[in-house]
């Protein structure tokens, strides 16, 4: 009950310190707003500030070698992947073949595409997930009010991020509309041409069974 809050804490007393060294305008246009702070703030130690950025990005990968690999693991095992991916480490038990082949995906996208457009994209899908899940659990706090939740919060608190996501999916599409986001819409919406005939429908092609003798 602690971890959140003070996360939320921390964002907003940077945001506050940031606001209180630049302008709005100067935080739009800098190309990295925390190595601007620091240059005004910390002058000869402003080197921190980079080498802090650096070792956040370390946690955050740490995070998403965690998560991708589960995600991969999970996934297959509800059967909506390969019954390969479902595999771990004989000895570690880690997710060894969902983190390769999150990895192969995650090494084709900085291959083929710059850091700017992974981090539009990304914002652009993972927004819309989010806003998903948010339908998805109002849906069931209505549908099944009974069911058995060890984490809840307010309903006011979906409702928010809900509409905070349909603002951050329709924003940068009215504020600089390209071809992209349509492609990544389209591509979202093509899983369903799998998901409901191999997941809802349960539908079966014989080398599909086979898949896991890899």
């Amino acid at each position: 009950m602690i971890g959140i809050p003070l996360v939320t804490v921390c964002y907003a007393l940077i945001n506050i310190s940031y606001l209180t060294v630049m302008s709005p305008m100067e935080m739009m246009t800098s190309e990295a707003v925390a190595v601007t702070f620091g240059n005004r703030v910390l002058g000869v130690m402003a080197w921190l500030m980079p080498l802090s950025v650096t070792v956040s990005t370390f946690g955050s990968a740490n995070g998403t070698l965690f998560a991708a690999g589960r995600l991969c693991f999970a996934a297959s095992r509800e059967g909506h992947l390969l019954d390969i991916l479902s595999y771990v480490h004989i000895r570690r038990y880690t997710p060894s073949p969902g983190l390769i082949f999150h990895s192969l995906i995650a090494g084709a996208m900085v291959m083929y595409g710059t850091i700017d457009s992974l981090i539009d994209f990304f914002s652009f899908t993972a927004w819309i997930f989010y806003g998903g899940s948010m339908v998805a659990l109002i849906v069931m706090r209505y549908t099944k009010p009974n069911y058995p939740r060890p984490y809840k919060v307010p309903i006011i608190i979906p409702y928010l991020v809900l509409v905070i996501s349909v603002y951050l999916i329709i924003g940068p599409i009215i504020d600089k509309p390209t071809i992209e986001y349509l492609y990544a819409t389209f591509f979202i919406l093509g899983g369903m041409l799998f998901y409901i005939p191999f997941v809802h429908y349960k539908l079966r092609i014989p080398f599909m069974g086979k898949s896991h003798f890899i």
